[in-house]
């Protein structure tokens, strides 16, 4: 303490020193334990003489002394340095710091303290209007077009607690453990794997809502934009965080697949010792992508592509708080005036079905889909033949730009389609059959589904007519598997132009299902296998009787005359 004191050039024991950062006169002794009150403050509150300038810490207009932030440790200080990191915590520094010129420049101070301002400014903002789907205070006095103006929609209506989380029930619904464990504010390092648009990066942004701000920071990278050097800043300030204040720091690394296993290492040891709690989004699988070291000490969050109900409420929640009515199919529109900014907009409810279809479980194309079908019939006035305006089931195919592809792989279409290349394979025509292949595979089905309905039509429609054609399907269902769309197009064309040119025959097909009808109909229990038939690899199974009485094919010359049937379906013919 005498050595920082001297440092600093602080009076003697028993003297005053001003606080640098509430500017009260504290006793020298005690500056250390006041310092650390001030800085546990939440953002807003103040001090009766605290001082948001540089040029009113002292009234001749100075600076306070530029060796107190080493009292403080570096953490305190993390947003003026200058790196790639962007806080979700609001810290207690002053909005100018024109003495902080020992990390970097003037004008980068500068601009730094204003975007801690901002971000302070930010999240007042947030705790007043709480969740976006929720809030309607201010929401109320705009008109539609300004809801829509700016951000993604997708990114306005981001939930931000775990009640408005949709679509996750198995990983996080109201009993899992995990979910126990962010409500108790407990978080332990997690790897986020899913698809685009399942809620990955909005888990995130949800767990740094609901931490504790005064025990925690939350701190976000990207590793499209970020690398080593980085990182290695963020557990430098965790560990002084952690030492100096015991605050707890859980960085959220999205897209963590970009970074090489190399790189990964770095996160290892401060992990394993608890100096971060690390969240890592993904697409790609953890198991081939992500360190297997580092694997071991995450906890793998498996998040699945949201489900055609989970979508249609997200999307139902977005048209409720953009002032949207949803017209059932019995309903009409109305509208009293023909001014834009007065008449009502409607959706219809099979738009908005067809739209929670076709954006293939992700959200995010979902809601800025929904946001270009609005803008655009917006934009384009009211319908002069119905009152208000009307969003149909073609705006929406046009917000997606795929109005020219009608196939929806999740409804009628899907199985319509599917059926209508069946039919026309086993007709020999071969310019449907590839027709509505490319009806399918354009429409964006999934190839494996139609490379397993050719290895069944190998084998329900061609059989024994051709017996190369079920090879042929199997091996189009493997070529699919290893390379994936759009390479395996072709493929699945081949097979489908083989499958369509070769004989047809159903024997195989109306042998087994004679069977099956006959085995349907039985009444009562079905007969036991003979004992003749029977396996005896035991003596107490031969004395028994199995096997007993049995002729061995191989070993005649001739036909064997031998019932291989129950007795009661002696003289039943399958084939």
């Amino acid at each position: 303490m005498e050595d920082v004191a001297e440092e600093l050039g602080e009076p003697e024991h028993g003297s005053a020193v001003k606080c640098p950062v509430c500017a009260l006169e504290v006793p020298s002794m005690e500056i250390n334990n006041h310092l650390d009150t001030c800085l546990k403050k939440p953002c807003g509150v103040t001090t009766k003489k605290r001082r948001l300038s540089s040029h009113e810490d002292d009234p001749a207009g100075g600076s306070p002394s530029p060796g107190w932030p080493l009292m403080l440790g570096a953490a305190n200080f993390s947003l003026f340095h200058n790196h790639k990191v962007s806080e979700r915590v609001c810290q207690e520094t002053p909005s100018k710091a024109p003495f902080f010129s020992i990390a970097s420049s003037k004008r980068t101070e500068a601009k730094q303290n204003i975007n801690a301002a901002s971000t302070c400014e930010a999240q007042k903002q947030e705790q007043v209007q709480g969740d976006p789907l929720q809030s309607g205070t201010n929401q109320k006095d705009k008109n539609l077009a300004e809801k829509l103006d700016g951000k993604p929609l997708a990114d306005k209506l981001r939930p931000c607690t775990l009640e408005n989380y949709m679509g996750q029930n198995k990983v996080l619904g109201e009993n899992t453990m995990l979910r126990h464990l962010l409500q108790a504010n407990d978080i332990p390092s997690l790897i986020l794997w899913g698809p685009p648009g399942c809620g990955k990066t909005t888990l995130a942004h949800i767990i740094a809502k609901s931490t504790n701000k005064i025990n925690t920071r939350f701190i976000t990278l990207s590793a499209t934009s970020a690398g080593t050097s980085d990182v290695r800043e963020v557990i430098k300030q965790a560990q002084n965080e952690l030492k100096f204040f015991k605050r707890k720091t859980v960085l959220f690394v999205d897209e963590i697949h970009r970074f090489n296993k190399t790189q990964q290492d770095t996160f290892l040891p401060h992990v394993e010792c608890g100096t971060i709690t690390l969240i890592g989004a993904t697409t790609e699988n953890p198991s081939f992508q992500v360190n297997a070291a580092l694997l071991s000490r995450c906890r793998v969050l498996v998040l699945e592509k949201l489900s055609v109900e989970a979508m249609e409420a997200i999307l139902k929640r977005a048209v409720c708080s953009l002032g949207i009515q949803v017209l059932q199919d019995d309903e009409q529109a109305e509208c009293s005036s023909s001014d834009t900014s007065e008449c009502h907009v409607y959706i219809e409810a099979k738009a908005l079905t067809t739209l929670a279809h076709l954006c293939d479980g992700d959200a995010r194309i979902g809601l800025n889909g929904l946001q270009l079908s609005v803008q655009s019939r917006l934009a384009a006035g009211p319908d002069t033949q119905t009152p208000g305006m009307t969003i149909k089931e073609e705006h929406i195919k046009e917000g997606l730009q795929r109005s020219h592809i009608l196939y929806d792989r999740a409804g009628e279409e899907h199985y319509n389609c599917i059926s209508a290349l069946h039919k026309s394979m086993r007709g020999s025509d071969q310019n449907a059959s590839l027709y509505w292949l490319g009806r399918m595979l354009e429409g964006g089905e999934d190839p494996l589904y139609v490379a397993r309905r050719l290895v069944r039509f190998a084998s329900e429609d061609i059989g024994l007519a051709d017996p190369l054609a079920l090879p042929q399907a199997v091996s189009a269902y493997q070529a699919c598997h290893f390379i994936g769309m759009p390479e395996c197009d072709v493929i699945l064309a081949q097979c489908v132009m083989y499958l369509a040119r070769a004989p047809k025959s159903i024997a195989a097909y109306s042998a087994y299902s004679k069977v099956k009808e006959h085995l349907k109909n039985h009444k009562g229990p079905l007969p036991p296998v003979p004992l003749h038939l029977r396996n005896a690899p035991t003596k107490l199974m031969k004395n028994l009787g199995y096997g007993k009485g049995y002729k061995y094919n191989p070993m005649y010359g001739e036909p064997v005359n031998q019932d291989y049937l129950p007795p009661e379906a002696k003289g039943i013919k399958f084939v």
